[in-house]
């Protein structure tokens, strides 16, 4: 097995690890100082030494951040958010900083075998390396990458020479046997249950609301309704669309486009037929004019975004003064229109929403007036600052009908959680006069539908997949024959019967004591060693930050 991992590694590494990027499309970007918009700033070198590298480099970023990403792509077999990224890479290079202080050796060609046996992204559902799994991952990769196989193989060089780092600084890990003993009885306890559930939407209780009761609510909850600031804004608007005419991209540009952008142009789905050797040229062909118009729709879009950044240049270049803008923008027949004022979160309903135009809005006053070239849905727009409309608490005649609504529906969760208690005790006052569970909930209930469910006995370690979550979190403080409070949630409230409940021997007659035993102890250990891998970058962090300049 080893030597078949080490041959077809060999063969296909470039081809593996072609597409292990492809789902990298998160851009990581490093903002150093703050340089305006518009205009000339003066440029120094920057620096911001960690073990050795200087965060603030472009170049040493960019390597550090492929590395890492190749790395968490290959541990985790998934992608990860650009700040686990941030935070992984700074684990990565103390881990490096640190392997090197220790003088620990570079990993063995056996070491390495071993380490890409437990990569995650070729393990079976049994969290073993699985061959089948390797060799469907493989075949569905195309050649060609911008990741050499000297990157990916000084990845897993480095991964493994921290695994080793990670294995000296966790140590042996300790567990006492009460830790041992809450996890088997967590695991293993055999439960037998039944639950009864009551629909939110079906619970109808008698409700009013007085005048008086209305006024005390919204006083109560006057936070809930505060109206948040506003930006109040014109726009002046590039359409794509006035830009098409214009535009005649060559059959050799197409072709780059289609290349460029596979997903866009899918093969169309015909009859299930034996399967034909792909012909690109024909593909292409075929989708030829759908990729012109996708081209000549981007090459507008981008004509509009240049005319509003030129326009952006131009109000800065001739430092024109919001008094003198009407004038200049009419020399320039330009139109101006307005938007209804919007909140940062909701970007202007004229521009598609856009969170990219409302954060730029947020940025202008009375001082710096206009935007930069901003894209919106259908092109381009530059924002014209008007004024900021300060958060307010409205009047309550001004929403009267949302408070109203929201006080009957509090009034309602209130009764619902009151009814959750009233149907417990009758359950359990039945259950005492020996009814069975269903006959007990149903009489509890009264005029109320419920729903009762009975489970066949399960444990936490190998449970049925209809349990659900509060159903779970009710069993830490369950006992045998006793009935739990109603767990209420957004749509229902969910009351459980503890009809059994076997423990399991939690001592080490029981075969998986050794086995979880192992499990915790190198669970504290990678946890402490983490801890101090977190501490030791925490400190360099604030250091570097000390002393950036």
């Amino acid at each position: 097995m080893i030597s078949w991992i080490q041959r077809t590694f060999q063969h296909h590494f470039r081809l593996i690890f072609a597409v292990l990027l492809v789902g990298m499309v998160i851009p990581f970007i490093f903002t150093i100082g703050s340089t305006p918009g518009i205009g000339r700033a003066e440029h120094k070198t920057a620096t911001r030494e960690f073990f050795g590298h200087n965060l603030l480099s472009q170049e040493e970023s960019r390597v550090m951040v492929m590395d890492t990403r190749i790395s968490a792509d290959l541990q985790y077999g998934q992608s990860v958010s650009p700040e686990q990224i941030q935070y992984y890479m700074y684990q990565r290079v103390a881990a490096q900083y640190l392997a090197d202080q220790l003088h620990l050796p570079q990993p063995t060609g056996a070491e390495i075998t071993e380490f890409i046996k437990r990569l995650h992204i070729f393990s079976g559902a049994d969290g073993q390396f699985d061959v089948s799994r390797y060799d469907a991952f493989r075949s569905s990769l195309k050649a060609g990458s911008a990741t050499s196989e000297a990157d990916i193989a000084r990845v897993i060089r480095d991964d493994a020479r921290m695994g080793k780092l990670q294995r000296l600084m966790a140590g042996p890990g300790y567990v006492m046997p009460s830790d041992v003993k809450e996890l088997l009885v967590k695991a293993d306890t055999t439960w037998t249950l039944s639950t009864v559930t009551v629909d939110y939407a079906g619970f109808s209780p008698d409700m009013s609301l007085g005048e008086a009761e209305l006024s005390k609510f919204f006083t109560d909850n006057i936070f809930r309704y505060t109206i948040a600031p506003r930006v109040a804004a014109d726009y002046v608007q590039f359409a794509a669309s006035s830009f098409t005419p214009g535009i005649a991209p060559t059959d050799a540009e197409v072709r780059e486009f289609y290349d460029a952008n596979p997903s866009m142009f899918p093969k169309a789905a015909g009859a299930k037929a034996p399967a034909a050797k792909s012909d690109p040229a024909a593909d292409f062909e075929a989708a030829k004019p759908a990729v012109r118009l996708a081209l000549v729709l981007e090459l507008s879009k981008r004509s509009a975004v240049k005319a509003a950044s030129d326009l952006a240049y131009s109000l800065y270049e001739g430092k024109v003064s919001r008094a003198s803008l009407d004038a200049f923008l009419a020399g320039h027949k330009l139109k101006v229109d307005s938007l209804a004022p919007f909140t940062r979160e909701a970007g202007p309903a004229e521009l598609g929403g856009s969170q990219e135009v409302a954060q730029a809005a947020f940025a202008l006053s009375a001082d710096r007036f206009y935007s930069e070239g901003l894209p919106t849905p259908s092109g381009a727009a530059v924002l014209i600052w008007k004024e900021l409309q300060p958060a307010r608490q409205p009047a309550l005649s001004e929403i009267r009908e949302r408070v109203r609504s929201d006080a009957l529906d509090n009034q309602k969760r209130i009764r619902f959680v009151e009814f959750g208690r009233s149907l417990k005790t009758g359950i359990e006052r039945r259950l005492k006069a020996g009814e069975s569970f269903e006959k007990a909930a149903a009489e509890a209930a009264g005029s109320v539908k419920v729903a009762v469910k009975a489970y066949p006995p399960f444990s936490l370690r190998q449970q049925p997949r209809d349990v659900e979550q509060s159903i779970q979190a009710s069993l830490d403080r369950l006992a045998k024959g006793a009935v739990s409070d109603m767990e209420a949630t957004a749509d229902k409230g969910v009351i459980v019967y503890a009809a059994d409940k076997k423990a399991p021997a939690a001592d080490e007659s029981n075969p998986l004591y050794g086995q979880i035993k192992l499990q915790l102890a190198d669970s504290y250990a990678r946890a402490d060693a983490t801890t101090a891998m977190r501490e030791i970058v925490d400190k360099e962090l604030k250091r570097a930050d000390g002393t950036a300049k």
